[in-house]
């Protein structure tokens, strides 16, 4: 690789260019500012974000400007690119709500401390412009007929029985204009987002052809999707978030473990910035030691240090090593709440573990992990049986067993689990 633009390429970056002849020159040379917009329609930035935000973080180094653009204004409106049925509408406070939690995402993946990088909340100039105004500075600069071409309006239209209001109608313009007025007032020439933005910001750039008759630029990156066909960034219970409250670290590094081994290697190049040496070093492992899972280890734990830091990185690392055999000794409340969440779990009183304590027999009928006693002793004796992820015959829990005083792990096999809370 012999530049930025090179390396977009090779990491997967690069799906369409407006002007394919100038682009590459421009982005290898610094000093270019460049914009992504982000859609607040909830108080997190999914994972299917991570993309775009990266993007930013990567014209940072190679010595550009960026600028995160929230849709507070046209979050008011919402963008039809890609949807099927009107979006519902959200409040003002909603959407300054949800600004706030996204501006402080953007913070831990984009350097927004040494002035190469900025967060703007696009209600700042749309919610001021006079409705008669915009319709004739900005409106007269758009044909119907063109607007009508524009694949997301298309497809809307042609499904008679669900259509496109004049409302979403709009959004091209009012997102013409940001790029319009981050142009002039920012110096921005370059708008980068995912392959479905690209009628917004083909409109964008020729709002500023007709309006400054000067030339600005668009590149998108290829939507994410995974090898099987599915979506990326949907699980069984729904979208991974970028929030530790919405998902959990640990939950959002097992998402990153569990990738198809066809998918690590380009999640790698897109997602991170590991380089073509290991990358390709891991890409050996995967075909030579595919159980290893070396490969969706490193993306896993890149991803979520980028994300929640590395201190929950490696909380998340060791939290998976539990599930594997690992030991238990290190392990804080909160991760062992977070690892065993979705397993069976019961309360037993304290005072049975007291004294000559509790028949490992006994609890392992009452958790159902045994069917009998008699069941239960011949598991344990088969080394089927583990406490606290250690290999226990037959015998008493007591108190001196609980870990952080007050919970017991047992598990039969390798994948049969059961915490146990004692008070």
């Amino acid at each position: 690789m012999t530049g930025f633009y090179e390396e977009l390429k090779w990491r997967g970056l690069v799906y369409q260019l407006t002007h394919p002849e100038k682009i590459p020159a421009l982005v290898n040379a610094p000093g270019l500012t460049v914009y992504a917009g982000f859609d607040p329609t909830a108080d997190s930035l999914h994972v299917g974000s991570l993309v775009p935000l990266v993007m930013l973080a990567r014209f940072q180094r190679a010595g550009h400007r960026t600028i995160a653009l929230l849709g507070g204004g046209t979050g008011l409106i919402g963008d039809p690119s890609g949807k099927t049925a009107e979006r519902q509408l959200l409040s003002r406070e909603q959407l300054e709500h949800n600004i706030a939690g996204i501006r402080e995402q953007v913070g831990r993946i984009v350097d927004l401390e040494s002035g190469r990088g900025l967060v703007l909340d696009n209600s700042t100039w749309l919610s001021t412009f006079p409705l008669t105004d915009f319709l004739r500075d900005v409106g007269k600069h758009f044909s119907v007929n063109m607007m009508l071409e524009k694949e997301s309006v298309r497809a809307r239209i042609q499904d008679p029985s669900r259509g496109i209001s004049f409302t979403e109608f709009s959004y091209m313009l009012l997102q013409s204009y940001d790029f319009l007025h981050l142009f002039t007032e920012y110096g921005c020439t370059l708008q980068v987002g995912g392959s479905d933005q690209w009628g917004n910001i083909t409109a964008g750039m020729e709002l500023i052809r007709r309006v400054q008759g000067k030339e600005a630029f668009g590149l998108t990156v290829p939507l994410v999707t995974k090898a099987d066909g599915t979506k990326f960034g949907k699980t069984e219970s729904g979208n991974v978030w970028l929030s530790a409250e919405r998902t959990s670290p640990y939950a959002f590094y097992q998402f990153f473990v569990r990738t198809d081994d066809r998918d690590v290697g380009r999640f790698l190049r897109m997602m991170t910035f590991v380089d073509e040496e290991e990358i390709t070093r891991l890409e050996d492992l995967v075909r030579d030691r595919p159980e290893a899972r070396e490969a969706q280890k490193r993306l896993a734990w890149e991803v979520t240090r980028m994300v929640h830091g590395r201190e929950e990185a490696d909380r998340a690392v060791r939290a998976s090593r539990v599930l594997f055999g690992g030991g238990l000794e290190e392990i804080d409340e909160r991760t062992l709440l977070t690892i065993f969440a979705d397993v069976p779990s019961s309360r037993v009183d304290r005072t049975r573990l007291e004294g000559a304590g509790l028949a490992l027999a006994e609890i392992l009928v009452e958790t159902g992990l045994s069917r009998s006693k008699g069941m239960a002793r011949k598991d344990a004796r088969g080394g089927g049986i583990y406490v606290n992820n250690v290999r226990t015959e037959d015998r008493a829990l007591t108190i001196e067993d609980l870990i952080l005083g007050k919970y017991l792990v047992l598990r039969k096999g390798k994948k049969h689990y059961h915490l146990v809370e004692v008070g």
